[in-house]
């Protein structure tokens, strides 16, 4: 048996799962216009298809996910954006 019985001994560190809450960018940094010109900043919602990222995953609000999507579907249309692609990122 072993010497001190209160002692418990892991073989990895019992994880926690901590994750941070989401929040939106938009309201955070006060930003009331997207700018549908801008496809750096537009490509941090599209995966490496060219889809448009669910609010679940980026923590936008619903007021500012329509303008996100707004905003991509107008880069589309005047080609600052592709409406498809293999490897965007």
């Amino acid at each position: 048996m072993a010497e001190n019985n209160s002692e418990i001994r892991y073989l990895n560190a019992p994880t926690i799962d901590t994750r941070k809450k989401k929040y939106c960018r938009f309201k955070k940094s006060g930003i009331k216009y997207i700018d549908y010109k801008d496809p750096e900043f537009l490509k941090k919602f599209l995966n490496e298809q060219g889809k448009l990222l669910p609010r679940r995953i980026t923590g936008t609000s619903l007021k500012y996910q329509r303008r996100v999507a707004q905003a991509v579907k107008r880069a589309r249309q005047i080609a600052l954006l592709p409406y498809v692609t293999d490897m965007m990122k």
